[in-house]
């Protein structure tokens, strides 16, 4: 960690400590006794620009959050491997018991970019293969729209993979059929700060 950012951080802290704390420390002391009950669990991307609880404008508590590179949902495998994203999938809809499950995309998206023009070279390890596993999706997607329509088209396709990869996990199929989990999708635009949910097999519209 540079110096520079070591005190961004440390700022941080201080203007959380300061501002936000006194007024929030009823909230995290009840949390720490009655532990965390949040509602909804969400899929989202490991960007910077799309961060959830700002954009829900949650309080703690409220949002069980998983993040990856691209807001990928891998499909259910239990195979005794690390699967970290469906680890936290089986803890949030089994333990935490959320009614909601929402999977984010958002634009502008590398991880996406890295499906359609492929993974860095320097990222071969981990990036080029967790991305592989919707590059053939992507790509069909990609075939099929005219050339400005192909970035948000395939970060859209993303979002509805992951909702689909979703519903191959038996003890999520079941509660969704059931009425005791909803399944959304969202897109959120960092430029214009819409947030755009799926309302059809292949349409968002603006909340």
């Amino acid at each position: 960690m540079s110096e520079s950012t070591d005190d961004e951080l440390a700022a941080g802290y201080r203007r959380f400590r300061t501002e936000r704390w006194p007024a929030a420390k009823a909230d995290y002391e009840a949390l720490a006794v009655e532990g965390q009950r949040p509602h909804t669990l969400v899929v989202a991307c490991s960007d910077s620009r799309a961060d959830p609880a700002l954009i829900f404008d949650t309080a703690p508590g409220q949002l069980f959050v998983v993040r990856n590179v691209a807001n990928l949902v891998p499909p259910y495998q239990p195979d005794g491997r690390l699967h970290g994203v469906s680890a936290a999938l089986e803890f949030g809809v089994k333990v935490l018991n959320v009614s909601r499950i929402v999977v984010m995309g958002h634009a502008h998206c590398g991880g996406v970019g890295a499906m359609l023009n492929g993974a860095p070279e320097n990222c071969r390890d981990f990036v080029a293969p967790w991305v592989g596993q919707a590059t053939p999706v992507v790509r069909r997607v990609a075939e099929a729209v005219e050339p400005d329509q192909v970035e948000r088209a395939a970060e859209e396709a993303v979002v509805r993979l992951s909702l689909d990869n979703l519903r191959t996990f038996p003890w999520i199929a079941e509660r969704e059929a059931a009425g005791e989990l909803t399944l959304t999708g969202l897109h959120f635009g960092i430029a214009d700060g819409i947030l755009r949910a799926l309302a059809g097999p292949g349409r968002f519209v603006a909340l």
